[in-house]
This record gives structure tokens, sequence and C-alpha cells, in this order.
């Protein structure tokens, strides 16, 4: 089939292992890899076995997943048939796993990461985990043809993957994205960063992170290699930069605060890095003082490039390549540049009077379907275009405020609303306060984001509660509602929460208790 002519995700990687079957898909630091033609077997084959188990067309198939190479065969044999994947994080507490399962009502989940607590939990849930690479799908898989799965026509339209973000009501929401909406991402990224077979992806971020989009799709669709490396396995700093060594990769994509990781415990230096030809950096503010320290280490042989976009818009809307005039100013971000050719935007004024700053919406092909068995927040952000009342387009409202300068880039300018970005996650500070006002001793509770004067900002707690609570105690009780990342770096017991006029809770006032 023409290329021209493909227009889903299952269709795009056949013809790209067609052209390059020989070519390694999947590169591990422990030597392990699996070529394109590999890849694309064996996930028809996972197809298949999943339709024989009853997994139809926009069926959810959950994996929780350690980046093996059944997991990417998993999600790329999901596709084949139209089905909706969702890669979990097995790190998070069963509570919040349990809300999103009952959101998106999988049909099957799939694991090869789990342990023993988990499976129960989710067998005590009505749910049967199939192990990746156990006997059982490993038989089933094994029976099916190697050929494409015999499915009905999977469309552009049809969405291909969920992508679950904190949300303010304390219930994660689950992104949905199209197949068209990702191959359009593909071409943009394809195009941006001239990307070709020889490349070589790092894939540092986890794979329920929107991060990891670029790496999976930008990467493997364009015939490069992807080296997915589980950053917490490795021993330290050095090692995850010892394996993106030895592996040659030639293109790094990871949240600043990695970076700022690596640079504030000496791990990088100027001889590291010697394939890499872009380094790429997105999902929150880089710190100007280390984006100059990395600019003196790569700049002469290497893109610096600040990428911005929200999940609802299939990861990355814009990019901006860094050079020594942006560091003339230490104190303020780097721009977020012009959008991508496939989006169009408008800026909704806060002020009237000043039409260049205000809430980022977005339109096109990028943005994505909204948000999965969750009516009211989707009509709350996937809104129609207000200057367009005679055909229907959405728009995405980001809560993002920005600001146009007289060359036409936009600059991050804060929130909308009490979203932060924090260590590269999205996180709704409410839903932090929902976790712990769910702990029974807790009368009030109210959080806020300390930027301070550090690379990175601090999640700082504060509650009205019964008794002398230790923060080490709250903090466990916390863990077993909220993930790691959005655990707070401090909480304090401050008895009665100051209040504004207004009845509300006086969050200027916290700020200067932290």
């Amino acid at each position: 089939m023409d290329d021209r002519y493909i227009f889903d995700l299952g269709s795009a990687f056949r013809a790209v292992a067609r052209r390059n079957g020989s070519g390694v898909a999947l590169r591990y630091p422990s030597g392990t890899a699996m070529t394109y033609g590999e890849l694309d077997r064996r996930s028809n084959q996972v197809g298949s076995a999943l339709h024989e188990l009853g997994v139809r067309r926009h069926d959810v198939v959950c994996i929780l997943s350690n980046k093996s190479p059944n997991a990417f065969a998993a999600l790329l044999g999901a596709l084949k048939i139209g089905a909706i994947y969702t890669n979990l994080d097995v790190s998070s507490p069963w509570i919040r796993l349990e809300k999103i399962l009952g959101r998106c009502e999988p049909r099957i989940v799939l694991y090869d990461e789990a342990g023993p607590e988990l499976l129960a939990q989710l067998s005590d849930s009505g749910y049967t985990p199939v192990e990746l690479g156990g006997d059982e799908l490993t038989s089933l898989v094994e029976q099916q043809p190697d050929h494409a799965p015999c499915v009905a026509a999977v469309t552009a339209s049809d969405p291909a993957y969920l992508m679950f973000t904190s949300g303010s009501t304390g219930f994660p929401k689950g992104a949905v994205m199209s197949h068209g909406n990702v191959l359009n991402f593909i071409r943009w990224g394809q195009t941006t960063f001239d990307v070709t077979t020889d490349d070589v992806f790092t894939n540092v971020n986890p794979v329920y992170f929107d991060n990891s989009v670029f790496d999976v799709y930008v990467g493997l669709f364009s015939g490069a290699t992807v080296c997915p490396i589980n950053a917490e396995a490795l021993d330290g700093p050095r090692a995850i930069v010892d394996a993106v060594n030895s592996l040659e990769c030639t293109i790094w994509f990871s949240v600043p605060s990695f970076l700022v990781y690596l640079l504030t415990t000496r791990a990088l230096e100027a001889t590291d890095f010697g394939d890499i030809r872009c380094i790429v950096f997105g999902g929150e503010g880089f710190p100007k003082p280390r984006l100059a320290e990395l600019h003196d280490l790569f700049a002469r042989r290497a893109r610096l490039v600040n990428v911005y976009g929200p999940t609802e818009c299939t990861c990355i809307c814009s990019s901006y390549d860094i050079g020594p005039h942006d560091l003339e100013d230490l104190d303020a971000l780097a721009p977020l540049g012009e959008l991508a050719p496939n989006f169009g935007h408008r800026i909704e004024p806060i002020d009237d009077a000043d039409p260049d700053f205000g809430e980022l919406w977005l339109s096109g092909p990028n943005v994505g379907l909204g948000y999965y068995n969750d009516p009211e927040r989707t009509s709350q952000s996937f809104v129609p275009h207000p200057d367009q009342g005679k055909y229907r387009t959405i728009m995405y409202r980001t809560g993002d405020l920005v600001r146009r300068d007289a060359d036409g880039r936009l600059h991050f300018k804060g929130r909308a609303d009490n979203q932060i970005k924090h260590m590269g996650y999205r996180i709704e500070l409410e839903e932090i306060e929902a976790g712990l006002n769910t702990l029974p001793y807790v009368r009030q509770a109210a959080v806020v984001y300390d930027r301070g004067a550090g690379p990175v900002g601090r999640i700082i707690g504060f509650v009205d509660s019964d008794g002398d609570r230790s923060q080490r105690d709250i903090l466990a009780d916390l863990a077993e509602v909220l993930p790691p990342y959005m655990l707070p770096n401090k909480v304090r017991n401050v008895g009665s929460l100051p209040k504004n006029r207004n009845g509300k809770v006086d969050r200027t006032q916290l700020l200067e208790l932290t």
C-alpha cells in the first residue's frame, strides 16, 4: 500500500517493518534486541491472540509494563485490532489504580511487572490479569499466524490510547488520542528533528508518562532504534549516562528535572553523550542556570530543544531551539516558540485591553477526542471554537497562561488554575488535597507549590488534624492513596488553616509559612 494512504497506526507500523525488517527496533542496556520484522510478526500474533481472548475494536487493554519486548508487542497488537491501550503505573497505590480501572473498564489486564499483592487486588476486584510472556499467553500467541490480524478496518478517527493524568476532583482523567492524532504527531516529529533510520532514541521516560509518546511513536514509526531504559533499575545517575553512551543514542528526550538531576549529581561530563545530536526537553520549565550548564557542555555539537504541549494534544505542540541569546537573562524561562504547523490557537485574554496575554486554546488534528468515559470534564475542556458558529470546530483549553511577544513567539506565564508541573508530571493540587482529606484524622487540608530559589519546586501540604501526627506518619498514610510523584515534599500540621475575607483558605498566607 502507498504510505500516503495509510491512516491507522497498525498499517503504518507494518509499512515501516516492511521497509526496515532487519533493522533494530528495540535495544536494551542488557544487550537484548528485537528487529522490526520480529516485532511486527510478534505484535501480529499478540493482536490475534487478544482477539481470540475476546478483545474487540474500541475495547480497552490495560498494560502494567516494565518496557519488555512483550509489552511493546502488546501495545502494537492492540492498535492493530483497533483496541485502545493504556499503560499503567505499577507504583501507584491500589486506591488510585482501582479508580482508573473503574473508569476505563478494560476487557483485559496484561502485565509483565506486578507484585503478588497487586495481582491479588486485581483478582479480588474481578479482573483476571494475564502475564505477558507467561506460559498461558505465550502458548496462545505462538498458535497464531504471524500475518496481520484479520479484523475490521481501523480508521484515523478510532481511539489509539488513553493517557491518565491528575484530576482536580481527585479522580484521574484519561485523555483519549486517536490514530489520526498520533500519525500527525509522528510526521511533525520526523520533520522537526530530521529523524532517519540511523537514529537511536533514549526511552528514559516511564511508559505511563506522556513524554514516552515521543520516544515510542517518533522513534519506532521512523525505523529508528528505541532503547528502553528503566532508570529506576540502574545504580544511580552515572549508570544512566553510561547506558546512553554505550547504546550510542542520538536523540534524548526527558523532563528538565531529569537533566537537572544528572547535572547536580555531576554525572554528566562534556565527553558524555558522544553520539547525541538532539537533546530535547519539555513538560516543565528548565531553570536557566542549569540550562546554561547544559548549553556549555553540549551546544557545540547538539541541538538543545525546548518543547511544549499538553497530554490532550498528543504530547507536543511547539518546539524552540535554544541559542546563546536565550541565556542572557537567567531569570526568565525559555520561550515556547511558535506552534507547530498542524496547530491552530487563540489566546483567550484575561483583560480585553491586553489581547496578547491569556489562556492558550488549541485546535487542529492533534487535539484529542476528550476524556474517556467522562463527558462532564470533556465538555469543560474541549469546547466549541468561540468564533466559529457555522460548523463544529473543537478547541482544547490548556489552562496555561501565555504571552505572545512581538515576534509571535509564546512565553509560558503560569496557570489559570491549581495545576502544576512537578518533576515533569502534571499534577492537580486538588488531587493531593483530596488525598489528604481521605485520612480520617485530617479535618481540613490545603496544598501549595513553592517554586523557591532552587532548581526544582516543592509541594507543601498543610493540615488541620487530630492529635500530634508526625510528617512521616502522614506521608506514609498518604502513600496508600497517591503515587510517589504526587507526595508532598513537606507536610505541616498548623491547626486551623488561614482564611481570607471570603472564608476560603488563604494560599498566599500558606506560602509565607513554607
